[in-house]
């Protein structure tokens, strides 16, 4: 089963410095239909105008992704973590018990990311922060790992603290990746850029996908492609 999503219908706000897009009901934006998709809880679509931002503010409990799509995002926070984070690259914030943060775009352009938060498997722990650099080539034709709490996967991922995956793929017209998913599981995937085919269902860039019964997804790329897939129990 999958249940397209376009991103003209997707919800969100306009705030002049930022304009938003929920995939899953967010802020002012509810829909009883939409609270999450297995563990995962938000997945918002960001373009931050230059030189403003998220003052600081509160975190808990939460395993939140970021996603830099163009730009550069810029990050603060209570434990004395600072950090920028720049476009195809992630960075990782287990809230824990507790974390203060700012995210800043302190660059001359927009900058949109991908914020994805996922629920964790325990709470009360310890807070973190990690950023990381994933390089769009080596993710050329295939899928990669970003992020992950799962068990065996690659080392010089992003440990978050769910039973969860963040992969990506970038891929040229006419390409094909796979992507295997455990019985049971779910996905949710969206095309950054370019337009998408995923076992049949077209996707154009910033459309979701909410994938579940499905063990084999095959991708091919309609347009050169940016892809973002996020895989959760």
């Amino acid at each position: 089963m999958i249940d397209l999503r376009p991103h003209a219908q997707l919800g969100g706000a306009r705030h002049g410095w930022l304009d938003t897009r929920h995939h899953f009901s967010f802020a002012q934006y509810h829909d009883p239909t939409r609270m999450h998709w297995g563990r995962l809880r938000v997945w918002n679509d960001d373009i931050i105008a230059p030189q403003s931002g998220f003052p600081p503010h509160p975190h808990q409990d939460m395993e939140i992704i970021t996603y830099v799509r163009s730009g550069a995002i810029t990050h603060q926070d209570s434990l004395g973590n600072h950090g920028r984070t720049l476009a195809g690259d992630v960075q990782v914030m287990s809230a824990g018990t507790g974390i203060l943060h700012s995210e800043y775009n302190l660059e001359d352009e927009p900058t949109r990311i991908f914020q994805i938060w996922i629920m964790p498997d325990q709470r009360g722990l310890p807070p973190s922060w990690g950023t990381r650099a994933f390089p769009r080539e080596d993710r050329a034709g295939a899928f990669i790992t970003l992020a992950s709490g799962l068990e065996n996967d690659p080392a010089e991922a992003l440990p978050i603290r769910a039973d969860a995956r963040l992969a990506a793929a970038t891929l040229m017209q006419g390409q094909i990746a796979d992507y295997h998913l455990a019985p049971e599981r779910k996905a949710y995937m969206v095309p950054a850029t370019g337009a998408i085919e995923v076992n049949g269902v077209l996707a154009e860039a910033g459309d979701g996908l909410a994938i579940r019964d499905e063990t084999l997804l095959q991708v091919r790329a309609h347009r050169d492609a940016e892809v973002i897939l996020v895989d959760v129990a």
